[in-house]
């Protein structure tokens, strides 16, 4: 009877996975654009304002950030979870927005295929090895710069003007990518750290340590294992050495550097506040100008808010404001150095 539990298990996955990938991401109101970068597959996927498609526009590039995510999940029902976290119809007015596949990680997959958030291959249980050995941000900066190269063909995007924006690890990613590329002219910085991984992960550490410091001690004996190893990209499902190591390079060096428009946003309850308000204060001393800093007041790192008990309430959702604001700030069609919350 096991037996035949499993095998039923089995068949009901590979059911499910080959609806996954029959379907393609037009079905969702997508174009899929694919590019080869060093000899790895890209997928691209780009969404436009309706009948606007082939309207030439400025690109924003968005990063999405740490884990092998699929970039187009869909629940049981086959229906599909937002690409992007905000709700993108003020962007669309004058944007096209893109966003670049995981190396080696499906395009679809459901939601049920997911394993502590990311996509786990059914045979091992964590992602493709090959994830591993590309999750890095040099790696995520150079094909970066290949993907620019392609859109920079297309009749639809406009060549002027090129954003940047990237939220939680892809900030850093976003970062690297603006100093390096000459082609990008605006960068939205949001909830990154300054000063890298590591830095959020001692604060956060902190925030739930014992009278011993048990949890940050902990933390800096695992940097040390890292710095001793720190292009290692083994895993048994967490981050490789190589990923943490460079995440946690402090993009503060390359970002007091910057002299284009440079929008830093994030929550005031993230554990890498501290760093962020640290960064504005570099910026006021040195006289950039180019800044803009938008807290946003009782949100957390993905600008959630709090209930009662001060867990976090995912009813109470920032996001789309912040996407408003980012809108705002590009087209300048309005001041976004509002310090109102944005949840109730």
């Amino acid at each position: 009877m096991k037996r035949l539990y499993l095998l039923f298990l089995l068949f009901l996955f590979s059911v499910l996975q080959a609806a996954a990938q029959t379907q393609k991401p037009e079905d969702f109101g997508y174009r899929h654009l694919q590019i080869s970068f060093l000899k790895d597959p890209v997928d691209i996927l780009i969404l436009s304002k309706k009948d606007e498609e082939q309207k030439a526009k400025p690109v924003i590039l968005f990063d999405q950030g740490s884990q092998a995510r699929p970039l187009i999940l869909l629940d049981t029902e086959g229906k599909p979870y937002r690409v992007f976290p905000f709700q993108t119809d003020s962007l669309l007015v004058n944007f096209h927005l893109a966003i670049i596949s995981k190396p080696f990680v499906p395009l679809i997959a459901y939601q049920k295929d997911l394993k502590n958030g990311a996509y786990a291959d059914p045979k091992t249980g964590i992602p493709p090895a090959q994830f591993y050995s590309r999750d890095n941000v040099d790696y995520y900066v150079n094909r970066a710069q290949a993907v620019i190269k392609h859109l920079k063909k297309q009749q639809w995007v406009k060549k002027d003007k090129l954003i940047a924006a990237g939220h939680s690890a892809g900030s850093t990613v976003a970062a690297k990518l603006a100093l390096e590329s000459k082609d990008v002219t605006h960068l939205i910085y949001s909830g990154g750290n300054p000063f890298g991984r590591m830095a959020t992960m001692v604060a956060q550490a902190r925030a739930y340590d014992d009278s011993t410091g048990t949890r940050s001690e902990e933390m800096f004996r695992y940097w040390e294992n890292i710095v001793s190893d720190p292009t290692s990209v083994a895993s048994q499902g967490g981050d490789a050495y190589k990923t943490t190591y460079d995440f946690s390079i402090p993009p503060i060096d390359y970002l007091m550097k910057f002299k284009i428009p440079v929008l830093i946003s994030y929550g005031t309850k993230d554990y890498g506040v501290t760093f962020n308000d640290y960064l504005w204060l570099e910026t006021i001393r040195k006289g950039k100008s180019n800044f803009t800093f938008k807290p946003y007041i009782g949100v957390e790192h993905n600008y959630f808010g709090f209930d009662k008990e001060g867990k976090i309430d995912y009813g109470k959702f920032g996001w789309d404001q912040v996407a408003n604001d980012w809108n705002n700030w590009l087209t300048k069609e309005a001041d976004v150095h509002s310090v109102k919350p944005i949840v109730p």
